[in-house]
């Protein structure tokens, strides 16, 4: 285990490149002290600290055309675009068994990102007993707008990349002076404001929760400055980043496989081909 910190980007489907990624450390049995996982990205580090190669790739294309996975039929059912009954208890617990044990007796630490919806900033909580603390997973993957509010204790969250999209600062000032990050936007990406009709139906659907929508406005500001930010670590030698070289015109809710194959693969290359060179980075 490597004393460094591990962050990955959300981005909805765009996540199977981290999978991919995230599948070939395993392979070569690298591990990060600490782990930051946002939105999909906290998905796949389930996988990761309970050590179950190829099941980030088999929960993410096995189901796709399965509407009690991911559909409009849910969203209107359930209020959830990815039904939670599905995601959060058949697949872990009968379709794809997750290694509860594992991840408990992972030798890091593990933080699913959400946004607490009332105050607008982002907290990092602890995925270590996974019977419980899955529900943090859940509301660091909840996209707004298609998804209920969670509830942790007295609290509401959603999705963590509207707080806190790339979380490498938090990493640094948990005391992580190398970071490691996987972002699934390509090379040059420039976030763009939420268009207005987005912004108008945060402001009607969650018009008790004005920093919420604040977070929504601003977001496009905050991650271009995350970016520059994350570049000059990169330059200083602090940080070592994996992303995809083009744009795969993957959608956040994808459901061509062959496309999310492509990316998985791609990640799973593009962690090879780098490996030697990030190996150097962990050693320096």
């Amino acid at each position: 285990m490597v004393n460094c910190g591990l962050v990955l980007e959300g981005g909805g489907m765009k996540g199977t490149y981290t999978a991919g990624v995230l599948e070939y450390f395993m392979e070569k049995d690298l591990y990060f002290e600490n782990c930051y996982g946002v939105s999909a990205g906290a998905c796949h580090l389930c996988n990761y600290i309970s050590k179950q190669k190829r099941r980030s790739y088999n929960v993410a294309l096995n189901y796709l055309k399965d509407k009690n996975y991911c559909s409009v039929r849910s969203l209107l059912t359930t209020g959830d675009l990815f039904n939670v009954d599905m995601c959060y208890n058949k697949i872990p617990n009968k379709l794809e068994p997750y290694d509860y044990k594992a991840a408990a007796k992972y030798e890091g630490n593990a933080y699913a990102v959400v946004t607490n919806i009332r105050t607008g900033e982002a907290e990092y909580l602890p995925m270590r007993e996974m019977h419980k603390d899955i529900i943090a997973v859940r509301a660091s993957a909840s996209l707004p707008l298609v998804s209920r509010n969670v509830k942790i204790g007295s609290e509401y969250y959603l999705d963590g990349g509207m707080a806190d999209a790339v979380p490498i600062r938090r990493s640094i000032a948990d005391g992580n002076v190398r970071n490691v990050v996987i972002l699934t936007k390509e090379v040059g990406y420039i976030r763009k404001p939420a268009s207005k009709s987005t912004l108008s139906m945060m402001r009607v659907k969650y018009a008790k929760y004005p920093k919420l929508y604040e977070l929504i406005a601003d977001r496009h500001t905050r991650y271009n400055e995350t970016l520059a930010f994350l570049e000059e670590e990169v330059k200083a030698g602090r940080a070592y980043v994996i992303r995809p070289n083009q744009d795969n015109h993957i959608g956040r809710i994808e459901k061509d496989r062959a496309k999310l194959e492509a990316l998985y693969q791609l990640g799973y290359e593009d962690a090879k081909n780098c490996y030697e060179e990030l190996t150097a980075f962990l050693q320096g």
